[in-house]
């Protein structure tokens, strides 16, 4: 399942950011030249086209531009943090990374996924209603669009252990 790219996806909390990170640490640890990108960072703009709820459009244009400079840099893989809720929008991604992507989501149970959410926004009780309503909506739209190559659960496991067997299944 080797490729050059790979996206680490699911719902909200379960890990999307904290994972890649320390991908990206074990990438460096082996010397392997990468760049970790968070696909939410790049596809903030307000107000969203009523079209595009989540800003695939600028997402994927600015993903293209950042893979191609991370490449010139010298980047041998990139590590993308994201949601990818179709399959079909597999190809767009693929298309801006300049090669395959391999697709791993990572899994993890309300009972897990919930206290974490709770804790990051307790500050914000609209924002924490959203989040846990997303969580469930989003882990219903992945389970429906099989986009992952391959599932990860987080269970109570470190993210240096995650981290490890993402990149066992990505064949890094």
């Amino acid at each position: 399942m080797t490729a050059e790219t790979l996206l680490i996806t699911g719902t909200v909390g379960v890990g999307k950011t904290t994972v890649p990170e320390a991908v990206g640490r074990m990438l460096a640890e082996r010397a392997v030249p990468h760049a970790v990108v968070d696909l939410d960072q790049i596809r903030l703009l307000w107000p969203s086209p009523d079209a595009d709820r989540f800003n695939l459009a600028i997402e994927l244009r600015n993903l293209a531009s950042l893979a191609g400079n991370c490449r010139e840099a010298g980047a041998q893989r990139l590590v993308l943090a994201g949601v990818i809720e179709r399959r079909s929008d597999l190809a767009a991604f693929e298309r801006a990374c300049g090669g395959s992507v391999v697709v791993v989501r990572l899994l993890g149970a309300p009972s897990t996924v919930e206290p974490r959410l709770r804790a990051r926004h307790r500050d914000s009780p609209e924002d924490l209603a959203w989040h846990l309503a997303r969580r469930a909506e989003l882990d219903s739209i992945l389970d429906a669009a099989h986009v992952s190559d391959a599932d990860v659960a987080i269970a109570d496991r470190t993210p240096v252990e995650v981290a490890a067997e993402v990149l066992q299944l990505a064949g890094w």
